[in-house]
């Protein structure tokens, strides 16, 4: 048996050119349907995002991992090879979300971690039996496994390794599809076991992709530990009130953290409690930034902008706030509805969607806004979230910040990571800026 695994891009310019995107991190998620695909059964790995997918190449299936923002592009592959004759099967989060979505464009669809899945979609379908739709015995998540990255061979991706220690949240912010995914379960891997996938690695720079690293402190703290004799530059995301602990904090430093991806979202305690995220505190974050500074770990901050509280003036702020803490990364994102979150369904009982699907419209352009917000116009959260990433990522922004923060100047391998990751970041904001979903036409 052949299968095909496909990693589907966004979508196009406005010259109708594929997204070719230069932040080019292994997708781990086809990584991980390897290790779980049993011996005897061929694999050809397909990531949109650096290459084309060779329709024509013999296979037997095609198994697409999607996300909403694939979404569109992923039902056009799946046109492409039905008509060809060939079974589809999707998973991933956006499946999971909208299943029904889903079915009218796969033979099969997967909702839940794969790990409670695929191995009964290869079974099934070599028995000729494929389901139309595959449910996990539960929504919580399955314990990450060990990936198998030799599917990945020969492809070239940043020196930056995908690690996987825990899966799920248990918090409940509005906006969040993590949370409609597990419904706030977790669960973790050995850290015996993660340790030996890092040695077997001879990893050396390490993105743990845990949805909050934290979210089982014990078992945060054994694999900050553990980790500690291996020397590792690594980076996670996780809540910002970890840093008012001395003790872990400096368990974090003394394991190798180099950066770390925080979701402060708002500047605004109104918005921060209407979304769901109050336990995170505006008074706290100077303190809590500098904490980190001194520590010589590098932030990359997100912000969301077009909850009720904010108005024209909450750009300016927030960029200043973020050029003064000398923030290594920042997001500046209007505020996305995913389907399946108590946010998109909020929004649509108080109809103010810009879209129904957003993911499936000719007319939506990435980054535009997708809300009507109450305390200024559409436009000006499309234009003022642009204003922020334009300013932040100008080359004198860029200086601005790197000599705002010790982590950046202090440390000779930050340095050189820093002006890296913001000339990669401020190309791949350049390259989805107007993004269209899908592809010209649907053609691949």
């Amino acid at each position: 048996m052949k299968v095909a695994l496909i990693r589907p891009s966004f979508g196009h310019d406005r010259a109708h050119r594929g997204y070719r995107s230069p932040a080019r991190l292994e997708p781990l998620e086809l990584a991980n349907l390897a290790g779980l695909t049993p011996r005897g059964i061929s694999l050809r790995a397909f990531d949109e995002r650096i290459e084309p997918i060779a329709y024509d190449e013999p296979t037997d299936l095609a198994a697409l991992s999607v996300c909403t923002f694939s979404a569109r592009r992923a039902y056009e592959i799946a046109e492409q090879y039905r008509a060809r004759g060939v079974p589809v099967v999707m998973g991933g989060y956006h499946p999971t979300l909208v299943p029904d979505e889903a079915e009218q464009h796969a033979d099969a669809v997967a909702v839940g971690d794969a790990e409670h899945t695929w191995p009964a979609i290869l079974e099934d379908f070599a028995a000729g039996k494929l389901r139309r739709r595959y449910e996990p015995p539960t929504r919580a998540p399955a314990s990450p496994i060990r990936p198998d990255r030799s599917v990945l061979r020969g492809k070239r991706y940043a020196p930056l390794h995908l690690v996987q220690f825990s899966r799920g949240c248990r918090r409940s912010c509005e906006f969040c599809a993590i949370r409609a995914f597990y419904g706030g379960a977790t669960a973790c891997r050995s850290v015996a076991d993660v340790v030996d996938e890092l040695r077997a690695l001879h990893a050396r720079r390490v993105f743990f992709v845990d949805d909050n690293i934290a979210s089982n402190l014990d078992a945060f703290k054994a694999l900050l530990e553990a980790i500690i004799p291996l020397r590792l530059r690594w980076t996670t995301q996780i809540d910002i009130r970890f840093a008012d602990d001395p003790e872990l904090l400096e368990l974090v430093r003394r394991s190798g953290c180099q950066s770390l991806v925080i979701g402060f979202e708002s500047l605004d305690e109104t918005n921060l409690r209407q979304m769901g995220k109050a336990w995170n505190k505006v008074a706290t974050y100077e303190r809590q930034l500098a904490r980190l500074r001194e520590s010589r770990i590098m932030i990359y901050g997100t912000f969301v902008f077009g909850y009720d509280a904010d108005d024209p003036g909450v750009f300016d702020r927030t960029l200043e706030f973020a050029l003064r803490q000398g923030l290594y990364i920042a997001n500046f994102n209007p505020l996305q509805p995913f389907p399946g979150t108590p946010l998109y369904d909020r929004m649509a009982k108080e109809k103010r969607l810009v879209f129904d699907a957003w993911w499936l419209s000719e007319d939506y352009g990435w980054h535009q806004a997708l809300i009507e917000p109450r305390g200024m116009t559409r436009q000006q959260l499309t234009d003022g979230c642009r204003r922020c990433r334009e300013r932040f990522n100008s080359f004198s922004g860029m200086a601005s910040r790197f000599l705002r923060s010790p982590a950046h100047t202090r440390v000779l391998d930050n340095a050189a990571v820093f002006w890296a990751t913001n000339v990669v970041s401020k190309l791949d904001i350049q390259a989805k800026s107007g993004l269209r979903l899908g592809s010209r036409g649907g053609t691949p």
